[in-house]
């Protein structure tokens, strides 16, 4: 048997021949029973009696189709023919879960730590959201009206912003087409139509006067906290959120004034560049003050999972990213640190003043854009690009195409400085 297709004139002679032997079912199918020159017609009504909830039964050799060939005409995408064996073998099928895990064990040996983990936290929302769908028992049933629920349902449900959404749907684009290359879905990913960004991930930082700002604040109301010694540390290193994280005890050396970033996968604290982003960090003596004051005081005496003793803790252990997310979040809302609101929301009815929905001030900042900010100020300061590349882990090539946030006319004003122009 081989796959049918249902051709426009064939159509017409049927709506031809239907009329002209009128609603009666039998009469017509016997009247397409007769000439071999008319076996795709034959398909074609035999189809539509399927189609009708009358499968027929095998017509023989001579006579064309069995009730097969008709289940195939009906569900072209359901049944396959195998060349070699003539059986047919069904798609292969598998849960949202089981095909999320594959994908994430498939890409592990060619993707960062921290890249997995953004695809694992990005695709666990969409296993939560299948979940919740009666008509999705595999990842095979998904279509077009799908993909656009789960972005809504990411949108106005989950109410991320405009960045997020976009790294969401990236994401879960990439999986689809994963998907794709393995048999399980076709013509999906193609058509995922990824979300405007709005505000860059350049345009979003935080200025030197600000973070100062931040710093008083933190100096007068929290000092020595956890989110003092985590922005301390984030403002004057531009270390990525996972080295932070990474921090153990030990690795601060007070006497000396650095800190000592180790790559240990095993142990649950990767480095993003692995074995080459070890290395040793010279800190401020302001820093060295908040940290020494945060150990002696705020730090909670606690191991994580592996016997470990984190620099930076919670009551419960290492604090995990989300945490200190949502603290980075949280502090940089102007209403925090400063009098009232620069884009005029009313601090009385904004629900961005609660904590865990701080992210929805469009003014707060996420720690990547702390770094960034970091580096630019390093760099408005005179500092040379091959000296912050070491100290902040960074390729000069990435620092220029996505950390330097300087305007043209800051990097010529700096020039003229170093220059020394204004000089007799």
């Amino acid at each position: 048997m081989q796959t049918l297709y249902v051709c426009r004139h064939e159509i017409k002679i049927l709506i031809y021949v239907v009329g002209w032997v009128g609603a009666d079912l039998n009469r017509a199918e016997t009247f397409l029973l007769a000439p071999a020159a008319l076996r795709g017609l034959r398909l074609v009504w035999l189809a539509v009696r399927f189609a009708h909830g009358s499968p027929p039964t095998s017509l023989g050799e001579g006579g064309g189709i069995t009730a097969p060939a008709a289940t195939a005409i009906r569900h072209p995408t359901t049944a396959l023919r195998s060349p070699s064996s003539g059986q047919q073998t069904m798609t292969r099928k598998m849960t949202p879960t089981d095909a999320v895990n594959r994908f994430i064990e498939e890409r592990r040996s060619d993707l960062s730590d921290s890249t997995i983990y953004n695809y694992r936290s990005n695709l666990r929302q969409f296993i939560e959201w299948c979940d919740g769908q009666e008509d999705i028992d595999h990842v095979n049933d998904l279509d077009q009206f799908h993909v656009s629920d789960f972005k809504l349902k990411r949108r106005d449900e989950d109410g991320v912003n405009n960045v997020t959404l976009y790294n969401v749907m990236m994401t879960f684009r990439v999986f689809i087409k994963w998907c794709e290359s393995r048999g399980l879905l076709e013509g999906i990913a193609e058509n995922i139509m990824l979300p405007d960004r709005g505000r860059t991930a350049r345009d979003e930082k935080i200025e030197p006067e600000r973070a100062q700002a931040i710093l008083r604040y933190l100096d007068k109301y929290h000092y020595a906290t956890m989110q003092h010694a985590l922005f301390a540390l984030l403002w004057d290193t531009g270390f990525r959120l996972g080295t932070v994280r990474a921090l153990d005890l030990d690795d601060y050396h007070l006497d000396e004034m650095y800190v000592e970033t180790r790559h240990r996968p095993d142990e649950g604290t990767p480095l993003k560049n692995e074995e080459k982003g070890e290395r040793q960090v010279n800190l401020h003596e302001w820093v060295c003050t908040v940290l020494d004051d945060y150990i002696s005081g705020h730090r909670s005496d606690v191991t994580d999972d592996h016997g470990r003793e984190p620099l930076l803790t919670t009551e419960y252990g290492r604090p995990v990213r989300t945490t200190f997310r949502k603290r980075i979040r949280a502090l940089t809302r102007p209403c925090e640190y400063a009098d009232g609101c620069p884009v005029g929301r009313d601090t009385d009815d904004c629900r961005a003043t609660k904590y865990n929905q701080a992210s929805k001030c469009p003014e707060s900042i996420k720690p990547h854009s702390v770094r960034r900010s970091a580096i630019t100020a390093w760099l408005d300061d005179g500092q040379s690009k091959e000296l912050i590349s070491d100290r902040m882990d960074v390729s000069k090539k990435v620092l220029d195409k996505h950390y330097d946030a300087r305007s043209e006319d800051q990097k010529r004003k700096l020039r003229r400085e170093m220059f020394e122009m204004d000089s007799g």
